[in-house]
């Protein structure tokens, strides 16, 4: 973080422009260019990685793989690996939503074809084969669990079961012995091969997409998740890094207390971390996890980032998260080494909402990785003794240099859904810091959120549409009708470029280096 930036929140699965779901393709370089033309630098999006049930970016297959289905197969029809025919099979899929399980089954099916024509007609490509070697820590790992696991979760719809890997599969499989992986390798190898090209063209597109935003002025922000889900290759192919029992199952899992939002906290569910294991390894696994995200991303967001402090152990089994206990990390030995290894500064911003105490606080200064402050919680009801003090965090003014700004996050409801509801005082609150009654609270914060003395200044693309409650990303704890949100092509039109634009220079945001504080 060197000058004063904004930016905008956008899941790639948000793009317009492409059927069925955002791509990594044409309508993802046309949105580096909306930006450009909006005047920003910043694009923070959500994790990549593939999804499964609940189709959460939060709980991926795979710390590292890329998610399949924002691969854009217009593209690769233009490489020669699909006839252009094929691509009517998209036409059916919704526009204005997205249906994962629809886009899963017309678009894997062309992947595979794709892949399939690339490895008969270039069979020793070798960026292919250098892409397999540079990621061969996690690559083979991955693309063998994704074998198995489609195989054997036919085979449990089939039989009505639930299929996870530390369940359903034969325990040798389970156990990743050798003899068993290896078999399976053999019998199943064009499948893998299949499944390898796959990740190379996620890998290929996204690195033009980058190197694009680089040519733009755009710096892209990734995201990734503290934890890991159970029913994932990471969790699977490294069993002693999390606490799990004999059978596989978690031990103990994650979550957070019981606070002011939920009196018995969040029962998240992944298996919680072995850092003793991790430090015996030299954190091997984390410095890796890292490195690919340093390839994917300019800076990169880690999602409860006080779990590297201390974190919220629940025996598994618990119905709540009412009865777990605060257990220490190792962020700070992890931190050094990923400084030794990756060099510093360590391109990381810090999700350190909700209760923050003075051992993260710590962690964060002596790493210099700035936090987050979120516009919304400067209203709160819980918090509106703070603002009559003028010592509520969250308020502009008070925010430090090295943070970063945001109106809301993919958790929060939209400016507009949550202002349509709330009461009169809180309103009055607002009106009360602005020092007049706006026309539009989405515009009137977003040009607070700007002018905060915060480095960074991020803004979900929702509220600058000044969209309502229906197009909010996410709602933690429900569910079902949640990641579906698609913009419209016409949505992020002129006028609201040239609005934001000329607000962002107005408060000293993205302008040139040259003229930049």
């Amino acid at each position: 973080m060197h000058r004063r930036s904004s930016g905008i929140l956008l899941h790639i699965t948000s793009l317009p422009g492409s059927p069925g779901i955002g791509t990594i393709g044409k309508p993802a370089h046309r949105f580096i260019d909306a930006l450009k033309r909006a005047g920003q630098t910043l694009w923070q999006i959500l994790p990549l990685g593939p999804t499964g049930y609940g189709d959460s970016p939060y709980a991926p297959f795979s710390s590292f793989a890329g998610n399949e289905i924002l691969i854009d197969c217009h593209e690769l029809a233009e490489a020669g690996l699909l006839p252009d025919s094929s691509l009517s099979a998209l036409d059916s899929l919704p526009s204005h939503t997205v249906d994962y399980w629809a886009v899963k089954q017309t678009v894997l099916p062309l992947l595979t074809r794709a892949a399939e024509r690339f490895l008969e007609l270039h069979p020793d490509d070798t960026a292919y084969q250098t892409f397999k070697e540079q990621q061969c820590y996690w690559l083979d790992d991955y693309t063998v669990f994704r074998s198995i696991k489609n195989y054997h979760d036919e085979k449990a719809q089939q039989e009505g079961a639930v299929s996870t890997w530390n369940t359903y599969w034969p325990i040798e499989l389970r156990q990743h012995t050798s003899k068993a992986v290896l078999e399976w390798k053999k019998d199943h190898a064009h499948e893998i091969e299949v499944l390898k090209v796959i990740q190379f063209f996620f890998f290929s597109q996204w690195a033009k997409l980058k190197r694009y935003a680089k040519e733009q002025g755009i710096a892209i922000i990734g995201d990734i998740p503290i934890f890991v889900a159970l029913d994932s290759a990471d969790v699977w192919s490294h069993p002693e890094l999390f606490n799990l029992d004999k059978n596989f199952a978690p031990i103990t899992v994650a979550g957070v207390p019981p606070d002011y939002f939920s009196p018995t906290g969040q029962l998240w569910g992944n298996p919680t971390y072995r850092w003793s294991e991790h430090k015996k390894t030299k954190f091997t696994w984390w410095i890796e996890r890292m490195r690919i995200s340093m390839e994917l991303y300019d800076y990169v967001r880690i999602d409860h980032f006080r779990g590297f402090a201390g974190y919220w152990s629940v025996p598994a089994g618990n119905p709540t998260a009412e009865h777990g206990e605060w257990l220490p990390a190792e962020g700070e030995a992890l931190f050094k080494e990923m400084e030794q290894v990756l060099g510093k500064p360590l391109p990381i911003i810090a999700e350190d909402l909700g209760v923050i105490t003075d051992d993260v606080v710590e962690l964060m200064e002596n790493f210099n990785f700035p936090g987050m402050k979120v516009l919304q919680f400067a209203f709160d009801g819980q918090r509106i003794d703070n603002f009559y003090a003028g010592t509520n965090q969250f308020l502009p003014h008070n925010c430090p240099i090295r943070s970063v700004m945001y109106t809301g996050t993919h958790d929060n409801d939209t400016l507009q859904g949550k202002y349509s509801k709330a009461p009169d005082w809180e309103k009055a609150c607002i009106a009360e810091y602005l020092g007049y009654w706006p026309e539009s609270f989405p515009r009137a914060l977003i040009q607070e959120a700007l002018k905060s003395v915060s480095q960074f200044a991020i803004i979900p693309m929702q509220d600058i549409l000044e969209l309502g409650s229906d197009a909010r990303m996410n709602t933690p704890s429900v569910l079902g009708g949640n990641w579906l949100w698609r913009m419209r092509s016409d949505d992020f039109n002129e006028s609201r470029q040239t609005w934001l634009k000329a607000v962002s220079l107005r408060y000293g945001r993205n302008l040139p280096e040259n003229n930049s504080n």
